[in-house]
């Protein structure tokens, strides 16, 4: 009797009404409150960060970059460029982009802005180029002539030559900066430990990779930022500028050496976050 008392009671239309909210609560407990409106929206990926250091540097010099980038949530790369030619750097980093989804944010250092200009011809997926402390040639122009196109600039007087031979057999002559001017010529506002450091594991580059005619000139085409080093001595103020806004580029001045990825990364990592935020 009890027991057919309680199975009726079970089926009562209150019984159910409350059953039915408990479920309710639960589902829409599961499926969490963004369900409650309108389906959310999938989480737009951001672009990935593709860094190129220059001569003397290598991808460390983007460390203290990387990790900013890092921690908002961009993907990066911090691509180890040959410094054996420019059409060939070039040709190493079209692979790389065209092995990565999605757009890409393309930032470079130095003679690494050559590079870019090459390298993003013809990627569709380069969908804004950033230039910190660099070069930005037109076509048919070299890097060290834009050095030299305007007065002070000390690259000249800091390269020290060595003549090498390449695989083919064929005769190039690599560049250096000599440890003991490192420091004043390349990062005079980095801490002289890690100077040192630079001067020791820096990056030989060819005359080819300094002295080739750009082929192309990427920035006619695609958006770009640059960030001019203003106690830069390897591009002089004048050239920085030149190339800056002949390329119609976003122009944000850094007071900082050569090596301002090095000695102000938060500065550099801010404008690549600029140009980051205009791809859709």
């Amino acid at each position: 009797m009890n027991r057919r008392y309680l199975y009726r009671r079970a089926r009562t239309p209150l019984a159910l009404m409350a059953t039915a909210t408990v479920a309710a609560a639960l589902f829409a407990a599961s499926i969490g409150p963004a369900s409650a409106g309108k389906p959310s929206a999938p989480q737009q990926r951001k672009p990935t960060v593709v860094l190129v250091h220059g001569a003397f540097a290598d991808s460390s010099s983007w460390n203290g970059v990387l990790k900013k980038l890092k921690r908002e949530g961009y993907p990066v790369v911090a691509a180890a460029i040959p410094l054996r030619g420019l059409s060939s750097d070039a040709a190493y980093l079209k692979d790389l982009l065209a092995g990565i989804d999605g757009p890409v944010v393309l930032a470079a250092h130095s003679c690494g802005g050559a590079v870019i200009s090459n390298a993003a011809h013809g990627a569709d997926n380069v969908k804004a180029l950033v230039y910190i402390a660099a070069f930005i040639p037109d076509k048919r122009e070299r890097a060290l002539a834009l050095a030299d196109k305007f007065p002070r600039s000390t690259l000249g007087s800091a390269l020290h030559p060595v003549p090498i031979s390449l695989p083919d057999g064929s005769k190039e002559t690599d560049f250096h900066i000599d440890q003991d001017t490192f420091h004043h010529h390349f990062t005079a506002d980095v801490p002289r430990n890690t100077a040192d450091l630079m001067a020791v594991t820096q990056r030989r580059v060819t005359g080819a990779a300094l002295g080739e005619p750009a082929s192309e000139s990427a920035w006619a085409t695609v958006p770009s930022w640059a960030l001019p080093a203003g106690k830069d001595l390897n591009i002089p103020s004048r050239t920085r500028f030149f190339v800056a806004e002949r390329a119609k580029a976003h122009i944000v001045e850094v007071r900082a050496s050569h090596a301002v990825s090095v000695s102000h990364p938060d500065d550099v990592a801010d404008i690549i976050e600029k140009a980051a935020r205009t791809v859709r």
